[in-house]
């Protein structure tokens, strides 16, 4: 077999593999181990190459951003600042048709602001804001659609650990992806809540619902108590790497210890709450480290095979421009969130299409942006739809079946698409920040 060959052969064994259930860095590393043994019928080629892609994971000090910002996530989550959020936004849109699921696409944007996980939004919100929507009558689907949706802005807005995985693959600034993630993330709760406006208005069967004026209103003191912490949390990491005062490194750093000290000072941290999210931290990070570690020896793989500049001369060939290029990479990311997670598909599909748009003059960060919200859409999308699944096993409720999961959340699809779409044809919104 030519190298050509071993490496599509590769590309496809990896989905397989993924998709049978194993290990994620397992497929990648081991096939891409081989693969690159074959090739050059070299054992020690292949050794020298794993160990420059662990050593090249384990020693960037950018790396350090994923315990810090994970850290922070879990204890602002166990904190409770999810729920204080909720209810803020809950007293300000309890009058407005749809307002309870508006209240949870703006609580989910401003804790996606301080935990940048999808997976933890799902959960805090399927616990404070579905019950709440059922309490009103809503409609089920709707209910458990709107924190589906609404979740995956934790994987847009910064921190986002997608962001953070797409810039060591892409070797962009980790701190460039956090501020390029601030208006698209922003645009994308608009579009959600626009698009409950819509249905409450056009769609009201759809949406369900009684009024919730009888929710008390929260006084000054009491918006101030909620808002301040999780905002103060907002300025110092965002604010101190707009300025330039903070690395991201360091505005992890800030943000954890101060994250702790609220959770301390609110008396929502014991000493065992203290080591399980140590615990957790540990878990998370190494499960991202060895993600890295196994998409470098891949984008070695990929190279050594020349698969790229394959793909590069069959796209000269056939004259494709940006716009089929984009097409292209649009529906393989949406095929392939189906079958994937969202960390698969960047780590399979961004060292395959980044040497076809570097040579365009085209912004990496934008790319990068492009790349996590498309790959977001399959966290909505069966039969995977990891959010759908978090959201069903969280509430634990007979009523709500998956199938309406994923039917809720089909719409919130569609508008990422749309805002996908939209960000792809004006790359200016997601550099305007960085200009």
């Amino acid at each position: 077999m030519s190298p050509i060959e071993i490496g599509l052969a590769s590309v496809a064994a990896i989905i397989v593999l993924v998709y049978l259930g194993l290990y994620i860095p397992i497929a990648l590393g081991v096939v891409s181990f081989v693969s690159i043994w074959m090739m050059r019928d070299n054992f020690t080629l292949a050794m020298n190459l794993l160990k420059i892609a662990i050593g090249d994971s384990v020693l960037e000090y950018t790396f350090a951003t994923v315990p810090l910002f994970t850290f922070m996530g879990l204890v602002v989550s166990k904190a409770g600042l999810g729920a204080d959020i909720y209810e803020v936004m809950n007293s300000g849109f309890r009058r407005v048709k749809g307002g309870i699921g508006m209240a949870t696409v703006g609580a989910n944007a401003v804790f996606a602001a301080v935990t940048g996980s999808s997976i933890a939004s799902a959960s805090v919100f399927s616990k404070v804001s579905v019950p709440q929507m059922l309490h009103y009558d809503y409609n089920p689907r709707f209910a458990v659609g709107v924190v589906a949706g609404s979740s995956v802005l934790g994987m847009i807005i910064p921190p986002s650990a997608m962001l953070i995985i797409y810039s060591f693959v892409a070797e962009q600034s980790v701190g460039e992806m956090f501020l390029a993630g601030i208006i698209p993330g922003i645009l994308l709760s608009i579009a959600y809540v626009g698009l409950i406006f819509a249905m409450g208005r056009f769609a009201p069967n759809a949406v369900g619902g009684r009024s919730s004026e009888d929710l008390d209103p929260l006084t000054w003191s009491e918006i101030a108590e909620r808002t301040l912490p999780i905002f103060g949390l907002i300025l110092v990491v965002l604010g101190g790497i707009y300025t330039g005062w903070l690395t991201p490194v360091e505005a992890g750093a800030a943000g954890a210890l101060l994250g702790l000290i609220i959770a301390v000072v609110r008396r929502r941290m014991s000493l065992r709450g203290f080591w399980e999210a140590l615990l957790e931290t540990g878990h998370i990070t190494a499960a991202i480290l060895f993600l890295i570690t196994a998409a470098s020896i891949y984008s070695r793989m990929l190279g050594l095979a020349g698969l790229p500049n394959e793909l590069g001369d069959i796209l000269e060939e056939t004259q494709l421009g940006f716009f089929w290029i984009m097409v292209i990479y649009v529906a393989l990311m949406i095929f392939l969130g189906t079958l994937l997670d969202t960390a698969s598909i960047i780590l399979i599909m961004v060292p395959l299409f980044l040497p076809l748009v570097e040579p365009m003059g085209l912004s990496l960060v934008w790319f990068g942006i492009i790349t996590v919200v498309g790959a977001e859409i399959g966290l909505l999308t069966p039969p995977l739809g990891i959010s759908c699944f978090v959201i069903k096993a969280t509430l634990n409720d007979d009523r709500i079946k998956l199938k309406d999961v994923f039917l809720g959340a089909l719409p919130f699809a569609f508008i990422m698409l749309i805002v996908l779409i939209v960000l792809i044809r004006f790359p200016e919104l997601s550099l305007a920040i960085l200009n």
